[in-house]
C-alpha cells in the first residue's frame, strides 16, 4: 500500500472522508484491522492514509523510544514530565512501522512539517515534535503512532462498498484519550450500533 500525497486542510469534497473515522466491520477480512478504528488523515483520488487509534505497540514506551532516537539519554527517559510519561506508543498501521507519526491538537505547529487535517486536528511526523513533548512544550493533546494504514487509489472506496468499514465523525476523546480498550465500542455507539449487532454477512448500510 503506497503512501499517498498528504494535502493540508480538511475539506471533504468529492465524497472524500479526510478527517473522519473508519470503524472496522467483521467483514473486513484483514486480521491486522480487526476491531480497529482509524482516523483518516488524507483521502483523495491518489489514495488514503490514516492512523489506527486503538492498538498499542508491544513492549515499547515513549521514554524508550526517545532514548533509542537519541532525543534524551536513557537516564533522562525516566525523568520525563508527567505529560510525556503518560504518553503511550500506538501501532498506527502496517506501513512504515519504524516511522513515528504524532496526531495532535492544533495548539502546536512546526512550520513546513505540521499538516492541518480537520476540526482542530493536526499531524506531524518529525523528531522535533517528540523533542517538544519530552520538554513539556508540545501540544496539549497528542497520540504517537508507529506506522500508518495506507490505501492505493480506489482501494478504500472498494472496501467500504464491500461493507468492510463504517464511518463516523470523530470527537476529541476518541482521538486522544488513553482508554484504548473501549474506543471501538464507543465509536460504534456514536452510530447507535452495539458490537453484537454487527453481522458477518456482507451487506450494504
Amino acid at each position: 500500500m503506497a503512501m499517498p500525497l498528504l494535502h493540508a486542510g480538511g475539506a471533504r469534497s468529492g465524497g472524500y472522508l479526510e478527517g473522519q473515522l473508519l470503524i472496522a466491520m467483521p467483514t473486513m477480512g484483514d486480521d491486522r484491522f480487526e476491531r480497529t478504528i482509524v482516523y483518516l488523515c488524507a483521502h483523495s483520488a491518489e489514495g488514503a492514509m490514516g492512523i489506527v487509534l486503538n492498538q498499542l505497540a508491544a513492549n515499547v514506551s515513549f521514554g524508550d523510544l526517545l532514548a533509542k532516537l537519541n532525543i534524551v539519554t536513557p537516564r533522562d527517559a525516566i525523568r520525563l514530565p508527567r505529560h510525556a510519561r503518560d504518553m503511550r506508543v500506538h501501532r498506527g498501521g502496517p506501513v512504515e512501522t519504524g516511522r513515528g507519526f504524532v496526531l495532535h491538537s492544533d495548539d502546536f505547529r512546526i512550520e513546513n512539517s505540521t499538516m492541518s487535517i480537520d476540526g482542530g486536528v493536526c499531524l506531524t511526523a518529525t523528531l522535533d515534535i517528540l523533542k517538544a513533548i519530552a520538554e513539556d512544550r508540545g501540544p496539549d493533546r497528542a497520540i504517537l503512532a508507529l506506522g500508518y494504514a495506507g490505501w492505493a487509489p480506489g482501494q478504500l472506496e472498494g472496501e467500504i462498498l464491500a461493507n468492510g468499514w463504517l464511518t463516523c465523525a470523530p470527537d476529541p476523546e476518541l482521538l486522544f484519550d488513553a482508554a484504548v480498550e473501549t474506543k471501538y465500542s464507543r465509536a460504534l455507539s456514536k452510530l447507535g450500533v452495539h458490537p453484537a449487532m454487527l453481522s458477518n454477512e456482507i451487506g450494504h448500510a
